[in-house]
């Protein structure tokens, strides 16, 4: 029997502790060493295969591999592994599972099977399946564990949910899903998703409203500089759909094709002042001279 000292076994513990490779040497371990050590992902996915045919820790070798089969390009492949596969993991493992399986549904652009799959997991939370009954569970995000309530849960998967009828073009359901989410737990992201679908429907003054609440920090990351930057966005697209507030709902206002081109270009001097001194009152004058003419 070979010896290994209390200095060996600490060095070793140390190896898998830094490369956060499981100890042991069952095919589930040598596809992480593979995958991790190695850094040959193809010849990970051989041992991944290997320790699911043997039983060894199914649950993680299946989910494993589905992610390394992604980053591959071979999305399609691990959609099939997971449906074909998941029967063998446990039922701890298939909430794990039906996360990689929608990111996987998402690589691929499907949208119905992501829908499907969304409306499954809100049908398990109204059923108490996925927290037991208690009101908070243990999640990981980005490699740390997190608690996230039955109501953050709730609104995370609605809004996946308007995403998706969003990328299919039904935006009156995706208005709906997100208003409910809202509800629940609002937040920057989906008041911005919101309003775009609005505006989609031509509801301009509806969604106008909601981004002016996100742009006065009504809303849980509305200070963010990407969201910053989409209200922006948003505000751009509404300014090109509707006309300015202050020649809206004005009684007989009859405007012929010169006048609002000669609007559009007044607008965009405005947007570049050139003094301290209000633009209308720079421009004014000039404006009126071509609307004269």
């Amino acid at each position: 029997m070979e010896f290994v000292s209390t200095k060996e076994k600490k060095e070793k513990e140390q190896f898998h502790v830094f490369h956060k490779v499981p100890s042991g040497d069952g095919p589930y371990v040598r596809a992480k060493h593979v995958q991790l050590i190695l850094k040959d992902p193809e010849g990970s996915i051989v041992w991944f295969w290997k320790a699911i045919n043997e039983g060894d820790r199914v649950d993680s070798a299946l989910k494993d591999m589905a992610v390394v089969m992604k980053q591959l390009d071979r999305s399609e492949e691990a959609i099939e592994a997971v449906k074909s596969f998941r029967y063998l993991c446990s039922k701890q493992a298939q909430e794990s599972l039906d996360n990689v399986l929608f990111d996987l549904f998402k690589k691929c652009g499907k949208v119905e099977e992501q829908i499907l799959l969304l409306k499954h997991k809100l049908r398990q939370i109204y059923e108490g399946k996925l927290f037991n009954g208690r009101p908070i569970k243990v999640a990981r995000s980005h490699g740390k564990k997190i608690q996230v309530t039955i109501s953050q849960e709730t609104a995370r998967v609605l809004g996946n949910l308007g995403w998706a009828y969003m990328q299919k073009g039904n935006f009156m359901a995706a208005e709906v899903v997100y208003k409910k989410a809202q509800m629940i737990y609002p937040d920057s992201n989906k008041a911005c998703n919101l309003a775009h679908c609005l505006i989609k429907q031509a509801r301009y003054d509806e969604a106008r409203s909601i981004l002016d609440d996100v742009w006065r920090g009504k809303y849980l990351g509305s200070d963010d500089k990407k969201t910053k930057n989409r209200i922006e966005e948003l505000l751009l697209e509404l300014d090109s759909k509707q006309p300015p507030p202050f020649l809206q709902n004005i009684p007989g206002l009859d405007l012929d094709d010169d006048f609002v081109n000669g609007l559009e270009q007044l607008i965009h001097e405005w947007a570049r002042p050139k003094s301290k001194r209000l633009p209308i009152f720079e421009e004014i004058s000039t404006f009126r001279d071509q609307l004269a003419c």
